[in-house]
């Protein structure tokens, strides 16, 4: 008879996320409780979130969540760090001992803002020149990695089911306008810290559920621009797609989903809408490398809103529900119950359908 954790369970991992589209703060300690009816989705190998509008006394500056193996390596990236950035503030992230959650790395912040003799030399925007550097460090620094690096949102990730993980990064403390959650089952990657959910490049973060079959022929492609796959895990790739083709590219939301998760060309075919036809064609045709295959379900977070996801054959469970200015999301109705137990109109979105909320314009300060 097989043991819990001694099976595997394709189908596992949780994810869920709640937003408010008047940009109403909330505590993370909403988040933490929707994990816990969806706890037999998880092993204990991986859980997290991201919060987004948390830091809004910090909100120009970016957040570099960073673990660290030793304190030598922390100077040596933090020497590092002063080369690029001027560093607003440098400091632990707070945590809370408890039971479930071991073997710590050293978890640590710095709110900064870019040197504008560094941006000048380089001749990079903002967010490139963020992005390099965090690809520079994942890559050359050994011990160090950068789990998180936008603004006015985090990561918070570890080892440990979800609902630990909250209670251990004390996200009751913090209040934000949206947030994401995973608990990890792993099936081809191990579990580990800097492999937990979610991966976030810049404000775009990712949760995931399910397995990339196409991860190779993603990350080949994804690498040629300068982004590195290095955290041992097929979902960090989707992160790098959408940042490149969202951010890089200039597609909207929806025309992102309509790569990664494209209509079949017998769909395209059937069409009728000439201009929607010929814009499906040409994004196909132009991206094919960045088509994810395998069953996936995942929530994009980013700077004013979120975008939930499934694969076009709709091989993992994810449901949507509302109330008054909030929208729900997570594999289990039973996780939206625990966030509004009066949730209304609850419904499946279709494969390969994104649902895209935005928070009201002017709401976030």
């Amino acid at each position: 008879m097989k043991l819990e954790g001694e099976v595997r369970i394709p189908s596992g991992c949780a994810i869920a996320a709640v937003i408010s589209k008047e940009g109403n703060r909330m505590s993370g300690g909403l988040i933490t409780e929707a994990m816990k009816p969806m706890h037999n989705r998880s092993n204990g190998l991986g859980g997290g979130f991201a919060g987004y509008g948390i830091y809004p006394e910090y909100k120009d500056f970016y957040a570099l969540h960073m673990f660290f193996d030793t304190r030598d390596t922390r100077k040596a990236c933090e020497a590092f760090i002063k080369e690029r950035f001027e560093i607003a503030k440098s400091e632990l992230i707070p945590t809370r001992k408890i039971p479930a959650i071991t073997d710590e790395p050293i978890i640590w912040r710095y709110f900064v803002s870019p040197l504008k003799c560094a941006l000048a030399s380089m001749q990079l925007d903002e967010k490139e020149f963020v992005a390099r550097t965090v690809m520079k460090i994942n890559t050359e620094m050994k011990g160090a990695y950068v789990f998180s690096s936008g603004k006015n949102m985090g990561t918070f990730k570890a080892v440990g089911y979800p609902e630990d993980v909250g209670v251990f990064y004390k996200l009751e403390e913090y209040e934000g306008y949206s947030w994401t959650a995973h608990g990890r089952y792993p099936t081809n990657t191990p579990g580990w810290w800097g492999g937990a959910h979610p991966f976030t490049l810049l404000d775009y973060s990712i949760v995931h559920n399910g397995e990339i079959s196409s991860y190779d022929a993603n990350r080949r492609f994804i690498e040629m621009f300068g982004y590195k796959c290095t955290l041992q895990t097929d979902t960090e790739v989707i992160t790098y797609i959408m940042d490149y083709l969202v951010r890089v590219m200039g597609l909207t939301l929806s025309e992102a989903a309509s790569v990664i998760a494209a209509p079949f060309w017998d769909t395209i075919d059937r069409t009728e809408d000439g201009e929607e036809k010929e814009k499906l064609k040409f994004l196909r045709t132009a991206f094919p490398s960045l088509l994810v295959t395998g069953p996936f379900s995942i929530v994009l977070g980013f700077d004013g809103g979120l975008m939930a996801l499934n694969d076009r054959l709709k091989l993992r469970s994810m449901v949507v529900g509302e109330k008054d200015d909030k929208v729900y999301i997570a594999s289990e109705e039973a996780a939206i119950r625990v966030m509004e137990p009066d949730a209304e109109n609850i419904w499946a979105p279709g494969g390969g359908e994104p649902v895209i909320i935005k928070v009201k314009e002017g709401a976030v300060l």
